[in-house]
C-alpha cells in the first residue's frame, strides 16, 4: 500500500495573545507582573491533538464553525505556519488558497503578482511564463492584468488566486473558501477545475460552509469543533452530524427552563419508528418521544403536555394527556411516559419541541422546557406551518 499523500501525527497549535492597542513600557511592566505564573491564561489553543491521514487522490473536506481551527489547520498543512506539537508528513508539490489575496503584495499588479507567486512556490520564470496566458484566462481579468491588485474586488482577488493555485499543476492543492467569493459563474469554473483535478488523481482539501456543495466533492469529510477533531467519515454522515449540533447549539440558545420543582423533566429521547434516536423526520413519519421524569413528591393527576414552534418560537401546536384523555393517576420517583405523534403533518423545515408537567388545574407547572429540542422534516409538499386539507373552487 503506498503511503499517504498527507500524515498529521498529534498536531496541536497555541498562539500566545498579546495585550490589546499599543503598549509602553510601563504596561509591558505590569503585564509580567499581572500574568507571572499564570502565562497559560495567555494561551490559545487552535488546535488539539489532531491526527488523519489522506489519500494520494483523495478529496477531504474540512468543515466546523467559524473559530473551530479549519483555516489554522490548513496554514500548518501548507508550511505557512508550524505545528506547536505533533508531525505533519507531505509527499508532492502542495499549492494552496488558503485566504483572499494571501500572498499577493498589493502595490504590485496582478501579473507582477503571478510571477511573485510561482518564484514563492519555487516555480521557475519561464514556467510560469508558459502558464500565464491559462492563468488569466481562468481568472477572467485580462483587462485589469496589470492593474495595482490593490484595485481589485474581492472577487477579481479570489479568482486570480485560485488561477494560480490550480494552474501550477501541483500534487496537493489546499482551498480555504473559495466558493464563498465569486458569482455563479466562477464557482461552476471551480467546481469544474476540481473534479477535473480529481479525475487526475490529485489530493485536495477544501475548506467551505456549503455543505451541499462539500458533501457533493469530497471523498470524507472532517469535522472540527473547538480545535478538536470531531467527526471524520462519509460526507452525508459528517455533514448530518454537524448540522444535527448547530441546531442543538441554535435551540439551546432559545430555551427557556423553568418551574415550581415538584417533578422535573429529567431527559427526553427523540425516536424515528425503528427505534432510532434522531431529529430528523419525513413529512408523514411519527415522532416517538419518551420524557424521563423525577418526581420528588408525591403527586395526584399530574398532567404532561408538549408543544411544536417554529424555528422563531412561534408555537404551531399544542397538547397534552388531559386533552387526550390519558389520565396519569399519581406518580412518585423516577418514570417516564411516551408520546407518538404523528402521523406528522409539518411542513418541510426546523422546528423546536417544548415538553411541560404541571397540575389538573393548570395552577401549577412544574416543569416546562421551551424550545429545548429541535427537529427537522424533511419532504417535497412546499406548505408553512401544519397541513390542513383544503379544497379550491371557482
Amino acid at each position: 500500500m503506498s503511503a499517504p499523500a498527507i500524515r498529521v501525527e498529534g498536531v496541536s497549535k497555541r498562539f500566545v495573545l498579546s495585550g490589546r492597542g499599543s503598549r509602553t513600557l510601563k504596561s509591558a511592566a505590569m503585564d509580567l507582573v499581572r500574568f507571572r505564573g499564570r502565562g497559560a491564561a495567555r494561551e490559545f489553543w487552535a488546535l488539539r491533538d489532531i491526527a488523519f491521514e489522506v489519500s494520494a487522490g483523495e478529496t477531504l473536506g474540512i468543515i466546523g464553525a467559524n473559530g473551530a481551527g479549519k483555516s489554522t489547520l490548513l496554514s500548518l498543512l501548507a508550511g505557512t505556519r508550524p505545528p506547536t506539537t505533533g508531525r505533519i508528513t507531505t509527499r508532492g508539490t502542495i499549492s494552496s488558497l488558503l485566504e483572499l489575496g494571501a500572498g499577493f503584495h498589493p502595490e504590485l499588479t496582478g501579473r507582477e503578482n503571478v510571477y511573485l507567486a510561482g518564484a514563492v512556490m519555487g516555480i521557475p520564470r519561464r514556467a510560469m511564463r508558459e502558464r500565464f496566458d491559462a492563468i488569466v484566462a481562468f481568472a477572467g481579468i485580462d483587462q485589469f492584468i496589470d492593474q495595482p491588485v490593490k484595485h481589485y474586488s474581492s472577487g477579481m482577488y479570489v479568482r486570480l488566486g485560485f488561477a494560480v493555485a490550480v494552474e501550477v499543476n501541483p500534487d496537493i492543492l489546499l482551498i480555504d473558501e473559495v466558493l464563498a467569493v465569486g458569482d455563479i459563474a466562477f464557482q461552476r469554473k471551480c467546481i469544474e477545475k476540481m473534479d477535473e483535478f480529481r479525475r487526475r488523481g490529485k489530493t485536495m482539501l477544501i475548506i467551505s460552509h456549503d455543505l451541499e456543495t462539500i458533501q457533493s466533492i469530497s471523498d470524507r469529510i472532517l469535522l472540527l469543533a473547538g480545535g478538536r477533531l470531531t467527526g471524520l467519515g462519509k460526507p452525508e454522515t459528517v455533514v448530518e452530524q454537524y448540522r444535527t449540533t448547530v441546531r442543538a447549539e441554535q435551540a439551546a440558545a432559545m430555551r427557556r427552563d423553568w418551574g415550581s420543582g415538584e417533578v422535573t423533566i429529567s431527559g427526553v429521547t427523540v425516536r424515528n419508528a425503528k427505534g432510532a434516536a434522531t431529529d430528523t423526520f419525513q413529512q408523514g413519519d411519527t415522532i416517538h418521544v419518551e420524557i424521563a421524569f423525577d418526581a420528588h413528591q408525591r403527586v395526584e393527576d399530574p398532567v404532561f403536555g408538549f408543544a411544536v414552534s417554529n424555528q422563531a418560537g412561534v408555537k404551531l401546536y399544542g397538547n397534552n394527556t388531559q386533552i387526550e384523555g390519558h389520565h396519569v393517576a399519581t406518580i412518585d420517583g423516577k418514570g417516564s411516559v411516551r408520546l407518538a405523534l404523528g402521523p406528522n403533518t409539518l411542513g418541510p423545515g426546523h422546528y423546536m419541541l417544548s415538553f411541560s408537567t404541571h397540575s389538573a388545574d393548570h395552577k401549577v407547572n412544574f416543569h416546562r422546557i421551551d424550545n429545548g429540542f429541535p427537529i427537522v422534516i424533511e419532504g417535497d409538499r412546499p406548505f408553512e406551518g401544519c397541513y390542513m386539507p383544503v379544497r379550491w373552487g371557482a
